[in-house]
């Protein structure tokens, strides 16, 4: 799990994400971002709504697997970010781990949100 310095939650802040900030989308999840110079650190929001997964055992399955897919990259992000990925299919139940780190990684190199890693 990732600590919580590195997390944001409060419906000011998401309302500010999901306004103000940019969005990259794939097929099973949503990636909205906003710079934060304010921070020194970036922070991450994750959003998996009852339309997508009815039961709050599955939900907060799926949070835990997605901050620990965060905790583990979070030293790749280029700038500080404000960012929530939004679950936004009920495949990622199904997924194995290493697809859904696939399609993330995908997602933040879409953004340009990650250092380029050199060959």
């Amino acid at each position: 799990m990732i600590s919580s310095v590195f997390r944001f939650h409060g419906h000011n802040s998401l309302r500010y994400v999901y306004s103000k900030g940019k969005a990259v989308r794939s097929q099973c999840f949503t990636i909205k971002y906003v710079p934060n110079s304010h921070r020194s650190h970036p922070r991450f929001s994750v959003v998996v709504s009852k339309k997508v997964i009815k039961s709050a055992v599955g939900r907060n399955r799926i949070r835990r697997r997605l901050y620990e897919y965060l905790r583990t990259h979070t030293d790749r992000l280029t700038e500080t970010y404000d960012i929530v990925i939004i679950c936004t299919s009920a495949e990622i139940r199904t997924m194995p781990y290493s697809q859904i780190t696939d399609q993330l990684d995908q997602l933040f190199h879409k953004a340009t949100l990650y250092i380029p890693v050199e060959n």
